[in-house]
């Protein structure tokens, strides 16, 4: 087994903080504008164009266009879940866990910029851009969660894990209403049609991501090390990541949590990605309500984090979390029977208070069961990485197969309601004070 030995990080610096919350303002624009809300309705309405109907080829087959473009992003999240026990051992070896994050950074923004000249029949360009952005988001995440327990001491991860998605959904809605602004001004703007204007988005989300992420790249350091070079470091990654799973093994209160992650996470991140697809095509709500419908998301979803991160401070991160889970088995449930407009809005503002909350209060939690003081944080958010994109895969692959097969998205949203209860029964199966902070 290799040792990874690091320096240490300022702990609790508010400017050291604060830059590292930035990287949320910078990657949540990605995760809004381009995943939740401009590319999935852009997507469906340039692939129906060219192609005149839902049906659209892709390498020789013929194919849903949203089951197409579920298993895409089903596909992306695991070739990063297989390749970041690697990425993170080598980042934990060499001190160079800042290195990784920029690449992955500048493999998403790249991706976003591109997407400009994704027109609807090269499809095979277009769903090879959504997978690579898809890895450049996922992968910055795993080194940027990594940072958190190295600068912020226990008793503060609830609060500046939930400042950092107030951070990302703050900044993302103020780069949206510039969006909606230049695309209802388009020809003041100078584009021809709104179509351009929705194109031109992708590169602002591009730069957006790029030129931001430089805040926290200034202050976030790498700590390189001594440990000569080898290639038993590409092992090394893997050899962690067996030594975190058999940690977990002995610590049933980690065990437990991660199992519920497991499943809600499931549910989670599956109806993040194909919300916008849901009432596109099982309500026919029009492109404007749909955008508008997510920018009201968003305002909620700051409201969300940071209450369910106050709430998680004063009650625990275990009634916080169960709390949360309770309201998502319910969206899921409604959303078998919603019939229009109105009650789609209602179920958004539900999503909205839970969406951002139960993120940030499991990445805090979960950074609460590490051992204080490893040297190998990237390995132990590893794991919970690997844990969280296996489950948006089978997630995703879930609800598109459920779609395939029955043609109906409404049984791919029941399912949903399962995950979110298997997870729920796991949280409850916890001790009331495990995420208490250590002083």
């Amino acid at each position: 087994m290799f040792s990874f030995q690091s320096k240490s990080y300022p702990k609790n610096h508010p400017r050291m903080l604060n830059a590292w919350c930035t990287y949320d303002v910078a990657n949540s624009a990605y995760n809004l504008i381009i995943t939740t809300v401009f590319f999935p309705i852009y997507y469906n309405q340039v692939t129906q164009s060219a192609f005149g109907g839902g049906i659209v080829p892709f390498f020789g087959t013929k194919i849903s266009s949203t089951v197409l473009y579920d298993y895409a992003i089903a596909t992306a999240y695991l070739l990063i879940s297989l390749f970041s026990p690697v990425l993170s051992g080598i980042g934990d070896y060499y001190g160079i866990r800042k290195r990784f994050m920029q690449f992955f950074t500048y493999v998403g923004a790249a991706s976003c910029f591109l997407m400009y000249w994704f027109n609807g029949f090269n499809v095979e360009y277009g769903i090879v851009l959504v997978a690579m952005a898809v890895m450049g988001y996922a992968g910055s995440l795993l080194f940027y969660n990594s940072f958190l327990p190295q600068i912020a001491t226990p008793e503060l991860h609830d609060r500046v894990s939930a400042r950092g998605f107030s951070f990302g959904y703050g900044g993302s809605v103020l780069l949206l209403i510039f969006n909606l602004f230049t695309i209802a001004k388009y020809q003041s703007f100078g584009f021809a049609d709104k179509l351009s204007a929705v194109r031109f988005t992708f590169i602002e989300v591009g730069l957006w991501w790029f030129f931001i992420s430089m805040v926290p790249f200034y202050f976030l350091k790498d700590l390189p090390n001594s440990n000569p070079p080898t290639f038993r470091v590409v092992l090394a990654g893997f050899t962690e990541l067996h030594q975190v799973l058999k940690h977990v093994l002995q610590q049933k209160q980690m065990k437990r949590f991660l199992i519920g992650f497991f499943f809600y996470s499931m549910g989670v991140q599956t109806i993040m990605l194909v919300a916008t697809l849901f009432g596109s095509n099982e309500l026919k709500i029009s492109s404007d309500s749909l955008v508008l419908v997510i920018l009201i998301l968003q305002v909620v979803a700051i409201l969300g984090a940071t209450l369910f991160g106050i709430l998680s401070s004063k009650m625990g991160s275990k009634f916080s979390i169960t709390l949360m889970l309770m309201i998502w088995v319910s969206v899921c449930l409604a959303a078998f029977y919603v019939q229009n407009g109105k009650q789609f809005y209602f179920l958004a503002a539900a999503v909205g208070l839970v969406m951002g909350g139960i993120q940030s209060q499991s990445r805090s939690a979960y950074s609460k069961l590490i051992p204080q003081g490893t040297q190998n944080p990237a390995s132990f958010f590893s794991f919970y990485d690997i844990t969280e994109k296996i489950a948006i895969v089978l997630g995703m692959f879930s609800f598109g197969f459920i779609e395939q097969l029955t043609g109906n998205m409404r049984n791919s949203a029941l399912a949903l309601s399962i995950f979110f209860f298997l997870g729920l029964v796991f949280i409850l199966r916890l001790d009331k004070n495990v995420f208490k902070a250590k002083q």
